[in-house]
């Protein structure tokens, strides 16, 4: 393995066992930050998760949500605000929120670990940001 999958995998452990339940994101965002990691662009629904770290850019095939071909759905911002406050106040996993992005339209996210935002695009340049807050790590 490169240093960067190691420095990543590491902090994703690290953030894993520290994350609270409850606002756990920006937690997890905060660690990754603190290791390198600038940003992560997720592609739904193929669940392709690319994270630039200053050791280098690393790709994550995750499992993908469909398969086949499909219509996309219509970009539906207050059900992506609503699958955000779910999974925001521990109410889902993270499965759950990509698959529930996916059906809110969204087609991809960019997490800018240095300005705290993360931006929802649809597949019609349709867009939602979202700053998050900045919090204590261990």
């Amino acid at each position: 393995m490169s240093k960067a999958i190691d420095v990543l995998h590491a902090a994703q452990q690290r953030a894993i066992a520290g994350r609270p339940k409850v606002g756990g994101f920006p937690y997890l965002a905060e660690t990754l930050r603190r290791s390198g990691v600038k940003r992560n662009l997720w592609f739904l629904p193929s669940c392709q998760s690319l994270y630039l770290t200053e050791h280098g850019p690393v790709m994550i095939q995750g499992t993908p949500l469909v398969s086949g071909t499909l219509d996309v759905p219509p970009f539906d911002r207050e059900a992506l605000i609503a699958a955000l406050r779910t999974e925001q106040a521990g109410r889902s996993t993270f499965p759950e929120f990509l698959a529930a992005s996916w059906r809110a339209g969204v087609v991809r996210y960019d997490v800018d670990f240095t300005a705290r935002t993360v931006a929802y695009y649809g597949c019609n340049g349709e867009e939602y940001i979202e700053a998050y807050p900045i919090v204590e790590v261990n």
